[in-house]
């Protein structure tokens, strides 16, 4: 029995089945999936309907393209790109989205010592804080509110936590914290506009995990940035490898911390 934490899919099938063959991924095998299951890749509807068919073997946390996919079904005037109307035509998008609007947003294993978000824990919230907010958005996913919330949902502003915000500016802040973040200053506002390497980092801001110790002695596991690549450390271990631009899906044992990847098969 094995646990295995893989960044962001995309949709990149082809490449999830052969890392999943890599690794030798058994029945009694556990998978924690750090969020954006779709999009942009090929094959985000067999995506979908693989991770959702492993029943309990899966971990998934939302990423913002889930969210955006999530967001489209009730309407939301924003772009259907090509590579998600296959989901959005399909005679099971209903039963796919139900389940994948179930997802949380963190995952915690105090046994095994790994904490997982799509974008990370900002260093202005301890765990307790960031799987209480977390958990604001989940019950909203799970609520009458979630079509308003997703209507909510897009936006910048404001870019910085406040305890005394409400409503869907309230859960569209913590939504950005935990999926879109990247840079940050040190009082905890986001920057938005760079979206790059490390060399892109504004000035009077600094990549979120700069400001890390571990989060109660959680390692952090993360997808999201596909521009910063694998970044292994105590504190945080960063899994997209930019399968769907060409470059790599990885996987981190969380036994062991050895890390197994395969070149994208998306061509």
């Amino acid at each position: 029995m094995a646990t295995y934490a893989i960044g962001d899919i995309q949709g990149c099938y082809r490449s999830l089945i052969t890392l999943l063959e890599k690794i030798n991924f058994a029945s009694d095998d556990t998978l924690w999936l750090a969020g954006d299951l779709v999009n942009r890749g090929p094959d985000s509807l067999e995506t979908l309907r693989f991770v959702k068919s492993l029943g309990e073997q899966a971990k998934v946390v939302l990423g913002n393209h889930d969210l955006h996919l999530l967001a489209l079904r009730t309407g939301v005037e924003r772009k259907l790109g090509k590579t998600l109307i296959q989901v959005m035509e399909a005679d099971d998008c209903n039963e796919l989205l139900d389940w994948l609007q179930l997802q949380p947003l963190l995952v915690d294993s105090e046994e095994m010592g790994f904490v997982m978000t799509h974008a990370g824990i900002p260093h202005i919230w301890d765990l307790s804080q960031a799987k209480q907010l977390a958990n604001e958005i989940e019950q909203c996913l799970t609520s009458e509110h979630a079509v308003d919330f997703f209507h909510a949902m897009y936006g910048n502003l404001p870019s910085n936590w406040d305890s005394n915000l409400a409503g869907n500016t309230r859960l569209r802040v913590i939504t950005n914290y935990l999926t879109r973040m990247r840079f940050i200053a040190e009082d905890g506002t986001l920057d938005f506009e760079a979206n790059g390497g490390l060399e892109t980092q504004p000035q009077g801001f600094k990549p979120w995990f700069e400001f890390l110790t571990q989060v109660n002695t959680r390692t952090q596991i993360t997808g999201h940035w596909a521009a910063l690549g694998l970044r292994e450390g105590k504190d945080h271990i960063a899994l997209d490898t930019g399968c769907v631009w060409g470059g790599k899906l990885t996987a981190l044992c969380l036994d062991n911390r050895q890390i197994t990847s395969v070149d994208s098969q998306e061509i």
